[in-house]
């Protein structure tokens, strides 16, 4: 049994997340959260939890875990410095004591035009700057990983099926669902490993999907 820690576990797509790993054979889900009063809705999952902020000390939080997705953000809207202290700083510090701790996998959730923030649009380009100095702290740090970049969120219901690719090259909507769940997915050794890749809704399946995204080279 492997202990999973989400970052952001309170968050929509936390959630999610939280709730796919509760049902996923091998994997005991960790919700971090930053407030105590958090910890009542997953005592009534039976989920446990970690008390740790991302502007924080995560030294404890990282050692509690054998693989980690970072689901934590603070969403495009929120004013240029918080967005610096969460999705950069929060999430590189994150990086760096799971390395140190020596955790087998590291999934990020990161964003669609994380990969050329300068292309998107002016109101969410501090958010994709942020997002990716994280995303290239990441893929420096020689430790496992997949940086999974959704286009924009929704709330419909999971489909299973997805379109993915390093670049997709278009905009479009996936659930939070169909997010968590290649989140997840990801977490497996040789699944999406060392691969930085956008996603939106298809016609593929998640599995053959993301396979596919590990025989590309």
């Amino acid at each position: 049994m492997e202990t999973i820690l989400v970052a952001g576990a309170n968050g929509k797509t936390g959630r999610e997340i939280i709730e796919i790993l509760k049902g996923t054979p091998g994997y005991k889900p960790l919700a971090m959260i930053r407030d105590k009063d958090q910890e009542a809705t997953f005592e009534m999952l039976e989920v446990e939890t970690y008390l740790a902020d991302l502007e924080g000390d995560l030294r404890g939080a990282a050692q509690a875990a054998d693989r980690i997705i970072f689901a934590a953000g603070s969403g495009p809207d929120t004013p240029p410095e918080k967005t610096i202290d969460v999705d950069q700083n929060g999430a590189i510090n994150l990086i760096d004591q799971a390395k140190a701790a020596g955790v087998k996998k590291f999934v990020m959730l990161s964003s669609m035009g994380a990969d050329d923030p300068e292309s998107g649009p002016e109101n969410i380009k501090h958010y994709l700057k942020a997002k990716k100095e994280a995303d290239d702290h990441l893929k420096a740090c020689f430790m496992e990983y997949s940086i999974v970049r959704p286009g924009h969120l929704t709330t419909d219901e999971k489909t299973n099926k997805i379109k993915a690719g390093e670049k997709l090259n278009e905009s479009g909507k996936i659930s939070r669902k169909d997010v968590a769940q290649v989140l997840v997915d990801c977490l497996q050794d040789g699944i999406a490993q060392n691969k930085s890749f956008e996603i939106l809704s298809g016609e593929m399946g998640i599995e053959f999907a993301l396979r596919e995204i590990g025989n590309n080279r």
